[in-house]
């Protein structure tokens, strides 16, 4: 049988092989997937906090096998690793704002609002408000 490898056995390139005689990709292939997923929903808690940080766990683990030669993938592992750390800072931040909008004074209102409200119009009314007052601020 000959090899389609180019003349170079086992590992196609004449890349050190991992172990069992394969190259392991698995980390770096892991994090650029969950990195993708993270920023298309970075807007929910799970897909940017969760996804964005085993992104760079995975990132990471993966760079360093590829730096020992054990992996092919290594710029995959840093693409996956940045962007879970953007999708983690960006969800962060939306994290906080959403938390502080919650315990703004203009929220309470708004909610006390919408609970004293008997019909659409005056739900209406209680959301023109709090746009209004958080405009203004």
């Amino acid at each position: 049988m000959t090899s389609t490898h180019g003349g170079h056995h086992g590992t196609g390139h004449g890349q050190p092989m991992g172990t069992g005689g394969e190259r392991r990709n698995g980390f770096g292939i892991a994090a650029l997937v969950l990195g993708i997923v993270g920023v298309l929903l970075f807007w929910t808690a799970f897909g940017g906090i969760v996804l964005g940080l085993l992104a760079v766990v995975f990132g990471v683990l993966g760079f360093r096998r590829a730096r020992r030669g054990v992996a092919t993938n290594g710029t995959m592992a840093i693409i996956g690793a940045v962007l879970g750390a953007l999708t983690l800072v960006v969800s962060a931040v939306l994290l906080a704002l959403g938390v502080a909008v919650i315990n703004s004074d203009e929220f309470k209102t708004y909610q006390d609002c919408i609970e004293q409200a008997n019909s659409q119009s005056e739900r209406q009314d209680c959301a023109r408000d709090f746009d209004r007052e958080v405009d203004e601020r």
